[in-house]
């Protein structure tokens, strides 16, 4: 799977400013995140399922995907 942050940050971030909207990104890292693999991808999953963030595909069925294909 590949993440693609950066360009749905800034896709995110120009939608906002042409509908004049007010926007701020930010983001957060967790120093203290599990070590074992599967422990890391169980949490995401429920941080993901709990915050229901449209970036993340798991949501597209709820939210659409956003911004579409990037070429």
């Amino acid at each position: 799977m590949n993440h693609d942050c950066q360009q749905y940050i800034i896709n995110y971030i120009e939608m906002h400013r042409r509908y004049e909207l007010p926007v701020e990104v930010a983001t957060a890292f967790w120093w203290d995140t599990p070590p074992d693999r599967n422990a890391r991808q169980k949490l995401e999953r429920e941080l993901i399922l709990k915050w229901r963030s449209p970036f993340n595909n798991e949501n597209w069925e709820l939210w659409c995907q956003p911004f579409g294909k990037f070429s």
